[in-house]
């Protein structure tokens, strides 16, 4: 398995998870992956504790969604895991509303998106 197919199971275990501890519907389009029962927008992001690398992990948020889910005053849930076996563990939740992120620094969103793309590492979001 590639690490970026390992990466998108490994964020769908998150939604998972996210949508117990929040009491979520997951309901995946292009901009959010659930709703509050009030019909909010949620998106939900994932993040590997650290790499192999020793490197804390990030949260890509990319502009285009980012700007909509502020449009529709959406939330954020924030999972940050630990590959345990087949699945995950984990280790810290976070549920924020849009409005209330760290600073943002947009750049170049990459040869696959048309988006601009903005990173949270997991020591901005979890201890600050």
């Amino acid at each position: 398995m590639s690490r970026s197919h390992k990466a998108n199971h490994y964020g769908t275990l998150v939604e998972r998870k996210a949508a117990d501890r929040y009491d979520l519907e997951l309901d995946r389009c292009s901009w959010h992956d659930a709703k509050r029962p009030d019909g909010t927008p949620v998106e939900i992001k994932s993040a590997m504790h650290r790499h192999a690398d020793g490197q804390p992990g990030t949260f890509k948020l990319y502009d285009q969604y980012h700007n909509r889910l502020r449009a529709e005053s959406g939330w954020y849930v924030f999972g940050v895991y630990r590959v345990r076996g087949q699945g995950i563990n984990v280790l810290e939740w976070e549920m924020r509303h849009s409005s209330r992120l760290p600073q943002l620094n947009w750049h170049g969103g990459g040869s696959h998106r048309s988006a601009k793309q903005a990173k949270i590492t997991v020591t901005e979001m979890f201890h600050q």
